[in-house]
């Protein structure tokens, strides 16, 4: 395609930003009326608006009835960091890595928790590791899907029903989109501002009953903040997970993500959500068939996330060119293509290799990602054409 040639038709949002994601098709602030601003998270209107949320979670993604649900602080990092400071240190440690926020957990456990009997598992970019080397006679901390590689684990056939020790898993951009095996999850963590386009600063933590007995059993030797403490006097503190928050959530943003749960009921829940990724990453393969410069940082199709989809620039003349000037053509395509407001935010994410990352999840309507991916050809040769 011609640089000069703009494409006839226009995604109808350009939102593909990875996080905070796009928001569900039809959302306007008139979704947030019904509100409790104003008013105390403690009081039986925002109480109750806090327990709807969860339990609809729960409903939604068919979370077990004897598994904890709660809302908690700090987004997904947060809710990662409370497992991680409350759970470990009881026996030993296999992490996986093969992304930025894998790799942040290594840092947690290596650096700041200084565990001793800790094994690191990882790869490049693209790649997973050898999920078979895992023991799960010890605790299992790993990501379901990478954010920032498009890297996510085929399913969980590999954790044993039987195991000794705690799997956490950090599922953030794949819960809503992906189907999770909870009998084999003790720990399942995301945040609103992913699959269901909701707001961010908002984590929510899961936690099998093994998690809860490891929490009553066991008391890790490091200080523990008072936003990460789940228990009181040595007993689990069940009323975190039945609305009384460790402290003050938005009431605002609970609000919100209670629309985005009303708008996946409506949609079909689960089933449906999945669908539509899958239908969305679906048509992204489609064009990079017959798309010669580019092909997907997950080479392989069973580990292919169908929520944060990263391409990687394949042309001789990218692929000859340094790594800043690989980045600086990237970002010349990221900035023409938000000029022509077609589509914001999908420049790779700043520690993985220069690329695309496109937002796929259930938000995102299959007919807007097929009139993104014309603009695509259209931003690559427009900067080839132009150095």
């Amino acid at each position: 395609m011609p640089s000069n040639t703009h494409p006839a038709i226009r995604p109808g949002n350009p939102n593909f930003s990875s996080g905070p994601c796009a928001k569900r098709p039809g959302w306007s602030l008139a979704a947030l009326k019904d509100a409790c601003v104003g008013r105390s998270h403690r009081s039986k209107a925002g109480k109750a608006k806090i327990v709807e949320a969860v339990e609809q979670s729960r409903a939604i993604l068919g979370i077990p009835a004897d598994y904890k649900v709660g809302i908690v602080p700090a987004s997904d990092t947060g809710a990662v960091e409370m497992a991680l400071w409350s759970l470990l240190g009881a026996r030993g440690v296999d992490v996986l890595a093969w992304e930025s926020f894998g790799e942040g957990w290594v840092t947690d456990l290596q650096k700041q928790l200084k565990l001793e009997d800790l094994r690191v598992f990882d790869a490049d970019y693209g790649q997973l590791p050898d999920l078979r080397k895992v023991d799960f006679a010890r605790d299992v901390v790993f990501v379901w899907n990478g954010t920032t590689s498009g890297v996510c684990v085929p399913n969980g056939d590999w954790i044993p029903a039987d195991r000794h020790g705690l799997t956490i898993c950090d599922a953030t951009s794949a819960v809503f989109a992906m189907d999770l095996p909870w009998s084999k999850l003790d720990v399942v963590t995301w945040s609103w501002q992913k699959v269901l386009g909701g707001e961010g600063a908002h984590g929510m933590l899961v936690l099998s009953p093994r998690a809860v007995q490891r929490l009553e059993s066991y008391a890790p030797p490091w200080p523990m903040p008072k936003i990460f403490r789940m228990t009181k006097g040595g007993k689990f503190d069940d009323s975190i997970f039945k609305g009384s928050t460790i402290n003050t959530p938005s009431l605002l943003c609970v609000e919100d993500a209670l629309d985005g749960l009303g708008w996946a009921k409506r949609q079909g829940g689960l089933p449906a959500l999945m669908a539509r990724s899958r239908a969305n990453l679906a048509t992204i393969e489609t064009w990079v068939k017959v798309t010669p410069w580019a092909e997907f940082l997950a080479a392989d199709p069973a580990t292919r996330s169908c929520t944060s989809v990263c391409l990687k620039i394949v042309d001789p003349w990218f692929t000859a060119r340094s790594n800043e000037d690989q980045a600086k053509t990237v970002a010349k395509m990221a900035s023409l293509l938000e000029s022509e407001k077609v589509a914001f935010d999908i420049e790779g994410y700043r520690d993985a290799p220069p690329g695309l990352r496109i937002w796929c999840g259930a938000t995102i309507e299959q007919s807007d990602v097929a009139a993104l991916t014309p603009w695509l050809d259209w931003a690559f040769a427009s900067v080839k054409t132009s150095t």
